[in-house]
């Protein structure tokens, strides 16, 4: 029997986690209730679970068993997309990394006997959570750009199939994911008999890579975008506006990024010299470089991979006015975040 988990957390999207519910449902009634069981769960076990729309709630079942094998699936999240306050999406996905969601995800991407398929911004869950670096994968087309600030690489297909990994695109894309696994793991005729049920047929090509690659933008698809291999740990220094010098920046900073999801300190280590510009960020334990360092104007902007307490490439631009630095950090959809820091003597 395969049995197909589909996970729920404090703000999902209904239409993510329903449809795939109803798709899976009827294909147990064509296919035999002893071929697949679904079900229902979240990571703390059975609890009324409240979406993130108009506080509507289900009710789950059971615990998330990373070690049962089959297919777990999991939503993406309803709410605002731009501005603060925890009823936005970055918040509600930010909450819900530091669950035991993430550990029992981890267990599961571990097992050969387990497919992950995810709906909308599910793939950006896990992708802040640091489970799917250099994978091909899709989201939400709000979220494309996120997704690739999280180390997955994007493909804007409706269902993107990575072999132990199936994503969709947009909410209603629940359904054809469903049915596209319906499809693989039960085969067409099955598949078929449930979209006449609904009355819908699968929306788009499944992006698969196989086959020829396309001549034109193959790199889109091919190769990562935000591979560390592309970027640059120290860059020249190109000529600067009358009385400003990007000595500046020279030193130690205390700074403070004031993300969607709570603030992260870490110390920047700046240096100008020889008539290039590098350094590096600390945050806890873990030191990086920072990427593509460049002057513009009487801004410096780099970028920085983070990984806590998500897995993210920021872009930051910040000045400097004496021992105080403002500026901001960005990545992807995800609002801009404030960031403030002060020299270190």
């Amino acid at each position: 029997m395969l049995n197909i988990q589909v996970v729920l957390f404090d703000g999902f999207d209904p239409m993510d986690a329903v449809a795939p519910y109803e798709v899976f449902g009827a294909a147990a009634l064509f296919a035999g209730d002893d071929a697949l069981s679904v079900e229902l769960v979240t990571a703390e076990g059975p609890r009324s679970v409240v979406s993130g729309t108009n506080g509507l709630k289900l009710e789950a079942t059971g615990r998330l068993d990373p070690e049962r094998g089959g297919i777990i699936l999991v939503p993406g999240a309803s709410g605002r997309i731009e501005g603060e306050g925890p009823g936005t999406v970055p918040a509600i996905l930010g909450r819900t990394l530091i669950t035991p969601l993430t550990g029992l995800m981890r267990q599961a991407f571990e097992r050969t006997d387990t497919v992950i398929a995810t709906v909308c911004g599910g793939s950006l869950l896990l992708a802040m959570g640091g489970m799917l670096e250099g994978r091909p994968a899709v989201t939400h087309r709000l979220g494309m750009h996120a997704l690739e600030a999280a180390g997955a690489v994007p493909v804007a297909a409706r269902v993107v199939d990575d072999g132990s990994l199936v994503t969709g695109g947009g909410v209603t894309s629940g359904l054809d994911v469903a049915l596209y696994l319906v499809e693989r793991e039960f085969g067409p005729r099955i598949a078929h008999a449930v979209e006449q049920l609904f009355e819908y047929e699968r929306r788009g090509t499944v992006w698969r890579k196989r086959g020829m690659a396309p001549l034109v933008h193959q790199a889109a698809t091919d190769e990562h975008p935000g591979d560390a291999k592309n970027k640059t740990l120290a860059t020249p220094v190109a000529p600067q506006p009358e009385g400003f010098h990007p000595s500046v920046f020279d030193g130690g900073w205390e700074a403070i990024i004031a993300t969607p999801v709570g603030k992260l300190q870490a110390k920047l280590s700046i240096a100008v010299k020889g008539g290039t510009i590098q350094g590096s960020a600390t945050q806890g334990e873990e030191t990086v470089p920072l990427l593509d360092p460049e002057l513009r104007g009487r801004s410096l902007c780099w970028s920085l991979r983070v990984t806590k307490p998500m897995r993210l490439n920021l872009k930051f631009e910040v000045t400097v006015e004496g021992d105080v630095m403002t500026g901001t950090a960005k990545a992807g959809m995800l609002p801009a975040s404030k960031v403030t820091g002060r020299r270190v003597r």
